[in-house]
């Protein structure tokens, strides 16, 4: 009976150790099924840094590791560096490798970064507004396999939030007053909006719910951590109404009435957050050690309110509700405000350097006055379309926080875009410097990077992607908010006004040159046809040219509807047009770029008739005019432009041969009216919530023969 104790006491961490690493092998029968009998894991004790092994041992590759997410990034190092193979938000390269790679000597990656941040509350809506499970299960499995550990996670935020006001009195209608549609989470979360896009059904709130669960559910068998949205006194701007509390109105943001903030430090906002995390615990669970939740996010009004002591108090709930957690505060603007930081236990705090390739808050700040901080990077807004990214000064920062005074501050490094589905080497390449000691070399590294992306080493791509570092991706100073933009997507004027409030059309680097290495690329196409990473970087390349070829036609098409050259105009009208038709065919040619892929995910998602209507309604008034109805405050449109096949042709283009015909009358001494485009453009979203039929599009080897052959025809 000793004996069989004993041996039941020997195979428990046995079991323990299967079921550790169970999830990785789940991942690999998912990505890489032709692996699935070739690697065995092992468990690895290390301190408090995560760390991966590889080595072959006769036939099979051993991944010893300090947990399921270093055994992840163990298994992603050597399906980049050595089967290259990868996974992307813009296609998968993980076609079976036949001949298994040998690893001869020990290989170690060790994480100096305690914490690899992902995700901005933005990318819950320009990107992931209609993600099913498989679209999660994939993202998560990407996650995972790039070291990812800390992961913001709010995407059934809608049943907490129900609860807890159903329980202070709101009736039901109350409550979807002060709902947003489910494109819309991010601005209500951050306190921005309220009521846009909703109701938003019972049926939609608890799937949202169960998907959250799910999720969080994955993420812990992946060693992911979630944030949490956590309350700091956000209220519907309706509460001040129905209680003697103290509450400050919080005015707008832009067209949109912002949500109240309830004071805190005062007894309703210590029951109301008491409820409020009382309610997300038995919804997510009570092992939760971090929360997000910015007040007074991109302005609001702080008139009346001590911050210290708000600041002491918000954290006092949190931490009364769940204990030793951390508050994940953002780096952006003047967040998180000095007076705020001065009254928090700095350590369950964690500053995120938001707008990393811009900003050095973390040293013009002193480290967020001696605050636990990651740097992070933005990279995209809105997730507009557009080659851009600071590649070398993403490794330069990290290397030089690394070596400054605030090193011990120092935490990790994030990814905070506000869409994902873009420039897929930023976001490789900012969450590996989350495991490299040594300083990267960006030239070196993306040669790696692209036979990984296609699968094979090839002479003109890696001169190609050599000239993408010195213009697209080259890593000039100055402030940016994104890549540069298509003036096929603005709202049709004769002036240099972006397509977005924010944007710009301006470019920072040789246009020739870009367009020199995408001719490069262009000869690989034969050798790569079967390639889906390469063709979706291919069309997205040509894309650009054909945007940077825009702009100069668009310029002599100004200069001479200034000088009343009627027949110049006409010509070059013509043309204009016809690159943006041709821009449409390119982009019609693959399913990733396609307006009825956007279409399709958003409807199937629905699973009644009410939700699909509320999701395609919500989709289509994002990427185009984004949302209210006041004139005066239209700021928002084209802020998540795309351009995308369908949407080019049937909204662009159209848009545009409108302002050119009134134009030409202009010119022909016809006094005719401007177009309504404000109007005009929120009629077209109600005309357009179904997925059309697909047309005959040409081959993807003749278009792009077109585009790099194509004259401008400017004098």
């Amino acid at each position: 009976m000793r004996k069989f104790t004993c041996l039941l006491l020997f195979l428990i961490p046995l079991d323990l150790l299967a079921q550790q690493f169970k999830p990785v092998q789940d991942l690999i029968k998912r990505r890489a099924p032709w692996l699935e009998n070739q690697v065995v894991f092992k468990s690895l004790k290390s301190g408090e840094k995560d760390i991966a092994e590889l080595q072959s041992q006769g036939n099979k590759l051993v991944i010893t590791a300090s947990g399921p997410n270093a055994a992840a990034v163990g298994l992603n190092w050597y399906l980049k560096y050595y089967c290259h193979r990868s996974m992307s938000h813009m296609g998968d390269n993980l076609a079976p490798v036949t001949s298994i790679p040998m690893v001869k000597e020990l290989v170690r990656i060790e994480a100096p970064a305690k914490y690899r941040y992902a995700l901005n509350y933005c990318t819950y809506n320009y990107t992931m507004s209609f993600y099913d499970w498989k679209d999660w299960e994939h993202e998560l499995d990407w996650m995972a396999l790039n070291g990812v550990n800390l992961m913001l996670t709010v995407n059934g935020m809608e049943a907490v939030w129900q609860s807890t006001l159903k329980q202070i009195g709101y009736s039901d209608q109350e409550i979807n007053d002060f709902l947003v549609g489910p494109a819309y989470t991010a601005w209500w979360l951050m306190g921005n909006i309220q009521g846009w896009g909703g109701p938003m059904p019972q049926s939609q709130i608890d799937g949202r719910k169960m998907l959250q669960q799910r999720m969080m559910e994955r993420m812990k068998e992946l060693g992911i951590e979630p944030v949490l949205q956590g309350f700091y006194g956000m209220v519907p701007s309706s509460l001040k109404d129905k209680t003697k509390a103290p509450i400050i109105d919080q005015k707008t943001w832009g067209a949109f009435k912002r949500p109240d903030i309830l004071i805190p430090g005062h007894t309703d906002f210590s029951r109301i957050a008491g409820i409020y995390y009382k309610e997300l615990k038995k919804a997510y669970g009570k092992n939760i050690r971090f929360f997000a939740g910015d007040p007074f996010h991109e302005g609001g009004i702080t008139d009346g309110i001590d911050l210290k002591e708000a600041g002491r108090s918000i954290q006092t709930e949190m931490l009364r509700s769940f204990p030793g957690s951390t508050w994940v505060l953002q780096g952006w603007q003047d967040n998180p405000k000095q007076k705020m930081l001065e009254g928090l236990d700095k350590s369950h705090v964690l500053v995120q350097e938001l707008f990393g390739e811009f900003t050095n808050n973390w040293e013009k700040r002193n480290g967020y006055d001696s605050t636990p901080f990651i740097w992070c990077v933005v990279n995209n807004f809105g997730e507009r379309p557009g080659l851009y990214g600071k590649l070398q000064r993403f490794a330069d920062e990290v290397d030089r926080i690394g070596k400054s005074p605030y090193k011990d501050l120092f935490k990790g490094v994030g990814i905070m875009p506000e869409g994902l589905n873009n420039n897929p080497p930023v976001y490789d390449l900012m969450l590996e410097l989350g495991w490299r000691k040594d300083h990267v070399d960006v030239k070196k590294w993306v040669t790696d990077y692209t036979k990984y992306r296609y699968g094979s080493t090839n002479k003109d791509i890696d001169v190609a992607w050599q000239g993408f570092l010195e213009t697209i991706y080259q890593s000039l100073p100055g402030y940016q908010e994104g890549a540069s933009e298509s003036v096929f997507c603005i709202r049709p004027a004769l002036d240099s006004k972006p397509a977005s409030r924010w944007g710009t059309r301006e470019r920072n680097y040789d246009s020739a040159k870009f367009k020199e290495a995408v001719l490069e690329f262009a000869k690989a196409a034969p050798e790569f046809r079967h390639s889906d990473t390469y063709q979706i970087d291919l069309i997205n390349m040509l894309r650009q040219v054909l945007a940077n070829d825009g702009e100069v036609v668009f310029q002599a098409m100004g200069k001479a509807y200034q000088e009343k050259n009627t027949d110049e105009f006409t010509r070059l009208s013509g043309q204009f047009l016809d690159m943006i038709r041709l821009t449409d065919d390119l982009l019609s040619s693959h399913p990733y770029y396609q307006l009825n892929t956007y279409k399709a995910q958003a409807l199937s998602l629905g699973k009644t008739k009410e939700e699909k209507a509320l999701n395609i309604k919500n989709a289509m008034m994002l990427i185009t005019y984004w949302g209210e109805n006041i004139r005066t405050e239209d700021n928002l449109h084209e802020y998540a432009y795309k351009e995308w096949g369908g949407l080019i042709k049937d909204f662009y283009l159209v848009r545009w041969e409108m302002y050119i015909d009134y134009l030409l009358d202009n010119l022909r001494g016809k006094n005719t009216q401007a177009p309504d485009f404000f109007m005009w453009e929120r009629a077209w979203v109600e005309q357009n919530l179904e997925v059309k039929p697909e047309s005959q599009v040409k081959p993807l080897d003749q278009i792009t023969a077109e585009i790099l052959t194509l004259k401008t025809g400017v004098q």
